[in-house]
C-alpha cells in the first residue's frame, strides 16, 4: 500500500507543478491587474497545495494521522459554522462543550472503532443533551433558532467530516490494510469535481442556479463536474 500511496502523492505533485508553473507564466504574460479569474486560479492552486502538503503528512502517519488531521477540520470548521451564527452568553457552555467535549470523543470512537457508539453519540445523544442544557439557562431568546444551529453544527462539522476517518475501521474483503487508498479516492473524486465544475463553468457556463448564494455557481459547470468527476471515479476504481 505505502508503494501506491507514493505514487499517488508524486501523481498529484506533478499535476500541481504543472499547474503552478502554468499559472505563474500566465501571470506574467497578462495585463496588469489580474483578472479576478486568474487570480482566483492562482488562489485555488495554492490552496490544493496546502490541502496535499498535509494529507502527504496525515497518510506517512497512517491512522493516527488521518484522525488527528480530520479531528483538526472539525474543530475549524466548526468554528468557522460558529461565528456565522446567532449565540448568546447562554449558550456558552454548550459552545464549550462541543469544542472540548464532542469532537475529541467522536473521534475518540472513530479510533477505537466503536461503531456502535459512533454512529449514534452525535444524533442522539448530543441532540437531546444539548437543548436540555441550554434550557436550564432560562434564556428563551431565539431558542429554536439557536439550538438548532448548534445542533447542525456538530452534524455537519463533526459527525459527517468524522467518517472519513472512520473508512478506515472498514473491513473490506480483499482490501485490508489499504483503506487509506480509500480516503484517497474520495478526495481525489471530491476535489476533481470541484475543479471539473470551475472549469466547464468558466468554459460552458451561462445559466446560473443559485446567485444569491453562489453567483459563480452555473448549470453547465455543475452537470458537467458531476459528469467528468463520475468518469473520473470510474477510472480510479481500475
Amino acid at each position: 500500500m505505502r508503494h501506491e500511496i507514493s505514487i499517488l502523492i508524486i501523481g498529484l505533485f506533478v499535476v500541481l507543478s504543472t499547474a503552478s508553473v502554468t499559472a505563474g507564466i500566465l501571470s506574467m504574460r497578462a495585463p496588469k491587474p489580474l483578472s479576478a479569474t486568474l487570480v482566483n486560479l492562482t488562489q485555488r492552486i495554492n490552496a490544493w497545495w496546502v490541502m496535499v502538503a498535509l494529507m502527504t503528512v496525515a497518510f506517512f502517519f497512517g491512522r493516527y494521522g488521518m484522525t488527528i488531521l480530520f479531528a483538526l477540520i472539525s474543530f475549524a470548521a466548526l468554528r468557522e459554522f460558529v461565528t456565522l451564527t446567532h449565540s448568546r452568553r447562554s449558550d456558552h457552555w454548550v459552545l464549550l462543550g462541543m469544542f472540548g467535549i464532542v469532537i475529541p470523543f467522536q473521534y475518540w470512537l472513530v479510533w477505537t472503532a466503536w461503531y456502535g457508539l459512533f454512529v449514534i453519540f452525535i444524533p442522539v445523544y448530543c441532540f437531546l443533551l444539548m437543548p436540555a442544557i441550554t434550557a436550564l439557562h432560562g434564556d428563551t431568546e431565539r431558542f429554536l433558532e439557536r439550538v438548532s444551529a448548534q445542533q447542525w453544527a456538530i452534524m455537519i462539522s463533526v459527525y459527517c467530516v468524522s467518517h472519513v476517518p472512520a473508512l478506515l475501521t472498514l473491513n473490506v474483503p480483499g482490501f485490508e490494510d489499504r483503506n487509506l487508498l480509500l480516503i484517497a479516492f474520495l478526495i481525489i473524486v471530491v476535489q476533481g469535481s470541484d475543479v471539473l465544475q470551475y472549469i466547464f463553468g468558466k468554459l460552458f457556463g451561462k445559466h446560473r442556479f443559485s446567485p444569491n448564494v453562489s453567483p459563480s455557481k452555473t448549470w453547465e459547470g455543475l452537470i458537467g463536474g458531476l459528469v467528468a468527476s463520475s468518469l473520473l471515479g470510474a477510472l480510479l476504481a481500475f
